[in-house]
């Protein structure tokens, strides 16, 4: 038994070799699956939530094969690209610029979607000054809160007219002011909202004088609008200089490899110095993400 081994402990050893590459491999493809299934679940839930959040009637499957469709083609045209604009072809490096052309360019739907989003958000707030006002006028008037409320609906201004219109439709289903008025604030996401309900709920359970405070907010909402404005201004010139900075290694890449290409083939032709560019995007990607962070300022 012991010759036995000894005359084919070759073949003993590229089998054991062999079995633990397969059952290596298994462990990995499964890992993947499970990793990539629940990376998909996570963004076809989000996803939902901001198409709603945007009133899209697109399934959220299409934006992930969107997603996935703008990142092959980023990834085929990034690729082309640098072969294309270079001396030499270099496939280590067109693989390289290719990779991170798809890892930048798969969020791409997401971020417009949320783009969407905050757009949509800013003007419903610029628009909740007038409508806090128009609410005043009525209830002076003589007309009660939902009469009022179904006159903001009835004004066709996207998007604050469409989300009165479902407060009012709620309200005529029968569902009580108060869980109608919290449901528009969960789905409308505005903290300039959501102090209008709580003067709203308080105003009409204790009796107050809801005229009054309506126009107090409606002045705390032009004033915030104001200083918000304000803000913007002034971190303009930080918010472009965290666009230059996190943008001048990517144009350094490209000039250099148009002008000195031998000396970029160094870290190209090398798994040192593909390490080393994988490092540089991510840190160049963090420190825009720190600037940007320090540029935003909540009121």
């Amino acid at each position: 038994m012991i010759n036995f081994i000894t005359d084919h402990i070759f073949i003993l050893a590229a089998a054991s070799s062999g079995l633990c590459v397969m059952f290596a491999t298994f462990v990995i493809v499964e890992f993947l699956s499970y990793t990539s299934s629940r990376y998909k679940e996570n963004f076809l839930q989000q996803t939902a939530m901001e198409i709603d959040d945007v009133l899209l009637q697109m399934p959220p499957g299409r934006i992930f094969d969107l997603s996935l469709a703008i990142s092959a083609v980023a990834f085929f045209l990034a690729g082309g690209l640098s072969n294309y604009l270079s001396s030499d072809t270099n496939w280590l490096r067109a693989g390289f610029i290719s990779v991170v052309a798809a890892i930048l360019a798969f969020p791409v739907p997401r971020l417009w979607l949320r783009h969407m989003k905050k757009q949509r958000l800013v003007k419903f707030n610029e628009q909740l000054e007038d409508a806090l006002l128009s609410i005043s006028s009525s209830l002076k008037a003589g007309f009660s809160i939902n009469q009022a409320i179904e006159n903001i609906a009835s004004e066709h201004r996207h998007p604050i007219s469409f989300e009165f219109t479902l407060l009012v439709q709620e309200l005529r289903l029968g569902v009580p002011f108060e869980t109608a008025i919290q449901k528009m604030v969960d789905r409308v996401e505005s903290q300039d909202f959501e102090l209008v309900a709580v003067a709203i709920i308080t105003a009409r359970q204790t009796g107050g004088e809801l005229t009054t405070v309506l126009e107090e907010l409606a002045s705390v909402i032009r004033e915030r609008i104001r200083i918000l404005q304000r803000i913007r201004t002034l971190t303009a010139q930080g918010r472009m200089q965290a666009w230059l900075i996190a943008s001048v290694p990517f144009v350094l890449l490209f000039l250099m490899n148009r002008i000195v290409p031998d000396l970029m083939d160094a870290f190209f032709s090398s798994m040192t110095g593909i390490i080393l560019l994988l490092a540089v995007s991510v840190m160049d990607v963090v420190g825009f993400l720190i600037i940007r962070k320090i540029t935003t300022i909540e009121v």
